[in-house]
């Protein structure tokens, strides 16, 4: 083969191999141009966020964050990765939105609570107490319930109660037991448990639990119903002449003090009537009359919100407002003070009956805000896990509903634990409102010097105390008398000017009852008409 042979054959080979790559690679442009023409922004989308924000997101991108006008024609032009870029942000944006929404529980007619409280070191890990409340604000039962912590990676459970719990991977699990896998209407579940870590910063991983119904993530809102009140306010009639109400008028807080309408110190002592709806019978003028005979100044009306009879359950609640009505009345025209008082307790948590709370205390505070001797207690003893935060969060609510109709009365807030825990609320008290007090239940035959205690540690905090119901049994009501720890706690309420209402004005068949359970009479008792309890009572009240 000859060299010009060889040039001729190289010269057709290589135009022929040319002639192939144009097609080639107009072939190749045509197929990619195709598939980029069909490669929308919401498909680009919907790849990268979860199944749950993908409409959200999606009109996101479609539309220009600063104008809201459309701006496909932006996006296409854009690369790839910044279109992306814009997806997670906003996805990430969506993540918060909904993240706020479970902070605020108030938007779910039921939800979960979770508090923390004390931490301690275990065997080389560090050790929390959780306590988790499920509220039932709606007007239905929940059957079916299951609660999801996530966060919990590396951590085991230590101790749990009030459900059965799973620790699986990243999530904790809690389901209901045989005894509370119904949440009744208006109800709560309490749930505890405790989870450990090696470190303490790993617990600031958990998220707020989640609850389900019936396998679902519970998301029905709650709407709060509009409770009608149409009170007319009332006008006092004129106060008894010479009456101790005559001398010191409305009275305030200062400090730690009661203080009267001239400014000086003041103290309420008196007695606490048992539920209106069982003995109504001692709400009348010449038993008050008695009292204010030994000495007393004060009555407090105690009407029950969740027992038989109970405003919120099967009580007449006609009925019910009639004997607080007649009881202010009374102790109106006999110059004295009166506490009208929201007695939970089996009702617990305070935030179970809020409505109810709420429309009961408009209309009394509607009806009585010309009487400057009306006292409002807005729970009564909030107990069986409902923390100090539930019962801040309750008064922050009703305050307000007071305070819109009687601007200066003093309102009493309970404490957790049946008023026991006084010392939770002077480590964070409520701000904002004037003339309010802070109430401590005792009874001398169980609570000593551990309740005692935290009542001196809380005012030494300048937080202002009342004892809005005592006795000298023991905790049931009932059972031995301790003289010597009443006088214990009598010496710190005299040193501290702390008022003071004494359980009960009834005949009750308990140690805690005024009158002895055989007497008939409903005034004018004599000595031999009153139990042991009572006859401490009267000595007291006579006292200067």
């Amino acid at each position: 083969m000859n060299n010009k042979g060889i040039s001729k054959l190289t010269i057709v080979c290589i135009s022929i191999i040319a002639v192939l790559l144009v097609v080639v690679g107009i072939l190749v442009g045509y197929i990619a141009g195709n598939k980029n023409s069909q490669k929308s922004p919401e498909n680009t989308t919907t790849q990268v966020v979860s199944n749950d924000t993908t409409e959200e997101v999606t009109e996101a991108t479609e539309q220009d964050n600063d104008t809201g006008e459309i701006a496909e024609e932006e996006t296409e032009d854009e690369p790839e990765d910044k279109t992306e870029d814009k997806t997670e942000a906003t996805t990430e944006k969506s993540s918060d939105d909904k993240k706020g929404d479970k902070d605020n529980d108030k938007n779910l007619a039921c939800y979960v609570k979770m508090t923390s409280g004390d931490h301690w070191e275990n065997g080389g890990f560090i050790v929390k107490q959780y306590n988790a409340v499920i509220h039932n604000k709606s007007k239905e039962d929940i059957n079916g319930w299951e609660i999801k912590i996530n966060g919990v990676k590396g951590g085991k459970l230590e101790g749990s109660w009030n459900g059965k719990f799973k620790l699986s991977g990243d999530t904790l699990t809690i389901t209901a037991e045989s005894y509370n896998e119904t949440i009744n209407a208006k109800g709560m579940v309490d749930i505890g448990f405790q989870l450990k870590f090696k470190d303490e910063d790993s617990f600031d991983n958990l998220s707020d639990p989640v609850l389900y119904v019936n396998g679902e993530e519970y998301t029905q809102e709650y709407v709060k119903e509009e409770i009608e009140v149409n009170a007319e306010p009332k006008t006092p009639e004129s106060y008894a002449s010479g009456s101790e109400f005559e001398k010191h008028g409305r009275l305030s807080v200062k400090g730690t003090d009661i203080v009267d309408k001239n400014g000086e110190k003041y103290r309420l002592k008196g007695v606490s009537t048992h539920g209106l709806a069982w003995f109504p019978e001692y709400v009348n003028k010449k038993s008050f009359e008695t009292i204010k005979g030994y000495g007393g100044n004060l009555i407090r009306l105690a009407m029950y919100t969740a027992e038989g009879g109970g405003y919120c359950t099967d009580g007449d609640q006609d009925k019910l407002k009639k004997l607080i009505d007649d009881g202010v009345t009374y102790a109106t025209e006999l110059g004295m003070y009166v506490i009208v008082d929201w007695h939970i307790l089996s009702d617990s948590n305070p935030q179970m009956n809020q409505d109810e709370a709420e429309a009961f205390f408009k209309e009394m505070s509607i009806k009585y805000k010309d009487y400057d001797n009306v006292i409002y207690e807005i729970c009564n003893e909030p107990n069986s896990g409902a923390s100090w935060a539930d019962v801040k969060e309750y008064a922050e609510d009703i305050i307000p509903v007071i305070r819109e109709n009687d601007k200066e009365a003093i309102i009493l807030v309970g404490t957790p634990t049946w008023c026991q825990d006084i010392d939770e609320a002077a480590k964070d008290p409520l701000t904002g409102f004037d003339n309010v007090m802070y109430t401590v239940h005792f009874y001398a035959a169980t609570h000593k010097d551990n309740i005692r205690d935290k009542l001196k540690t809380a005012h030494d905090k300048g937080l202002p105390v009342f004892i809005s119901e005592f006795s000298l049994c023991e905790a049931s009501g009932n059972g031995e008398i301790d003289y010597d720890s009443a006088d214990d706690w009598f010496d710190m309420l005299d040193s501290y000017n702390i008022s003071y209402a004494q359980w009960n004005l009834a005949n009750k068949d308990e140690a805690s009852s005024l009158i002895n359970p055989d007497c008939k009479k409903t005034d004018g008792w004599k000595d031999e008409d009153l139990s042991e309890t009572g006859k401490w009572m009267k000595k007291k009240l006579g006292e200067k």
